[in-house]
Order: structure tokens, then sequence, then C-alpha cells
């Protein structure tokens, strides 16, 4: 009989290409991912792994078993959907994702209506980006995630999955003080695409989304800096290190020497929560659902800028 449990375990390896990685996914021990492997091994009298060079990879009877390992693990999902749905109750365990800015300025507010309405829920909330977060549910690590779709530049959703709108998110562009530009209440896209940037991290959704954008208006981007906190990009802004793009969703303090002009055509994101169409039937997935959706129709108007859905 095979274990669901060490099927996971090679199914994380295989998604992250090293014990190590499956490890860190699993938030366990190498050693623990190393036993889990070695009992799985011998369930099926076959090796499972095989050394490449300084690393592993998977042997052609851990290939097979792998693909089988996504559907049994998407049988899992909704064994237990269906079980939640018959006892129509909202308990149990929910691992919530969501990028930065929706980790402050709206899902604290979620979590307080969850805790009140159903203490028999525990939410476990994570801040990932999206390219860690997509990943994450379609594996089953992450039971949600918040995420955002920037105009023009919609994030791709692995295939079987739900998603419900939750708001719709503005940015502003953060200039030093002195320029010539930050006294304007507005100021065309075309006027700001030659500035000096500092932009996400590369690699990421909002970096590509920020590239494009520039791209798009026949402009080279001209990344100076790079950052993962909108504070410390709000920093080298007030130092006149460069311009940099900032959501209004869980925007903090602007800082001394910043001001914040908006854009003509606006800067807008889709802020919108997925889930593996899996367990679409657990109540505590309906539960989640609605409580982002309260709080962000309760958030500060000018906050963030809401679409009715």
């Amino acid at each position: 009989m095979l274990s669901v449990d060490r099927m996971r375990v090679l199914h994380a390896i295989a998604a992250n290409g090293s014990l190590t990685g499956a490890a860190e996914e699993l938030h366990v021990t190498n050693s623990a991912v190393s036993q889990q492997l070695s009992k799985l091994e011998r369930e099926v009298g076959q090796p499972l792994v095989e050394r490449n060079g300084r690393g592993i990879r998977l042997t052609e009877a851990a290939e097979v078993l792998v693909e089988h390992t996504g559907q049994i693990l998407s049988l899992v999902r909704q064994a237990e959907a269906d079980l939640e749905a018959h006892r129509d109750a909202v308990i149990g365990h929910l691992r919530l994702s969501s990028i930065a800015t929706a980790a402050r300025g709206l899902v604290p507010h979620a979590l307080v209506t969850l805790r009140e309405s159903h203490p028999r829920l525990v939410v476990e909330l994570s801040e990932q980006e999206p390219q860690d977060s997509v990943p994450a549910v379609s594996r089953g690590e992450a039971d949600m995630a918040v995420v955002v779709d920037w105009t023009g530049a919609p994030l791709p959703l692995p295939r079987g999955m739900e998603r419900t709108p939750l708001t719709e998110d503005t940015a502003d562009i953060a200039l030093p003080a002195g320029h010539p530009l930050a006294h304007r209440g507005l100021v065309a896209l075309d006027e700001v695409v030659d500035l000096p940037w500092i932009s996400w991290p590369r690699g990421g959704a909002c970096g590509q989304w920020l590239h494009q954008m520039i791209s798009a208006q026949g402009a080279e981007p001209r990344i100076v800096h790079t950052a993962e906190e909108h504070q410390t990009k709000l920093s080298l802004v007030a130092s006149g290190l460069g311009a940099a793009v900032i959501p209004r969703l869980g925007r903090g303090p602007v800082p001394e020497g910043v001001r914040l002009v908006q854009v003509q055509p606006a800067l807008v994101r889709q802020v919108y929560v997925f889930w593996n169409a899996d367990a679409a039937r657990r109540p505590a997935i309906s539960a989640t659902v609605r409580a982002l959706r309260e709080a962000a129709c309760r958030m500060e108007p000018g906050t963030v800028s809401s679409r009715p859905q």
C-alpha cells in the first residue's frame, strides 16, 4: 500500500528539483525527506532518484509515480472537500497565501471576521509572491492565494483553478519632492516612462509588468535599483535615487521628500483570490472568500479603488 504522505514528498522533490527544496516547502528537515523517500522506494521496489552531478534527478519510475501522485492528491482534496461539505461546518485548517500589499491592507480584516464568525477554523497566512503561491496552490501546499493581474499582463493560472475578484487597486508614481513633475496632480504615462526606476526584484510578475508597460510606450526601461518592500522603495525615492510605482492597497506612511502623483491612463491591477476547483465545496473556502470580499468592501475610500462585482 503506497503512502499518500510519502507520495506527497516525492511530488515536492519533483517540483523543487532537490531534497532541500522539498524540505523547505514541506517545513520538515532534509533527514525527514530522505527517510520518507527511502521508505517509498522500499514500497515500490525501485529507486526513485539518482545522482546527477551535484544534484539529483528522478528515475523513470519516479516520473510515472509523480504523474499519478498529482491525480491522487486531487482526489484527496475532493474527498476532504466533500466530507466538509457533508458536515456543512466551517472548521479545520486553511492555508492562505497572499501578496504583500494584500497581506497588509486586506487580509487582516478578513482574518478577524473569520476568527469571530468561525472560531473552529484555523487560517494560516503566508506572505508569498505569485511565482511561489501559484505553484503552491496547484500542488496542494496552500489552499488559496490572493494575487493580482496588472492591466495588460494577466497572471497565468494552472488548469483546474477557480477564482473570484476582490477589488481593483490603483497605483501612483512616487517621485522625489524636487522632481519637476512632483507637484503635478496628474501626469501622462509617456511623461514618466524615461525616469530612472526603482523596480521589483527580477523574475516576479510585478517587475515583468513594469518592463512591459514601459516597453509598450516605445521606451527602454531604465532600472537603477530593485527592492521587494515598498517602504524601501519610498526611502530610495526620498533620497532622490529614482521613481517607483506604489499601489494604494496596503500603502504605509509616505516619508518626507516623496510626492505621489496620479497617472493617466491609470495604473490598475485586479486583486483576486483563487483555489483548486477540487476543493471548491469546502465550506472553509466559501467562508474565506466571503470574508475577503467583505474586507475589500469596507476599505477606506481612497485606499483602494473598488469596482462592484
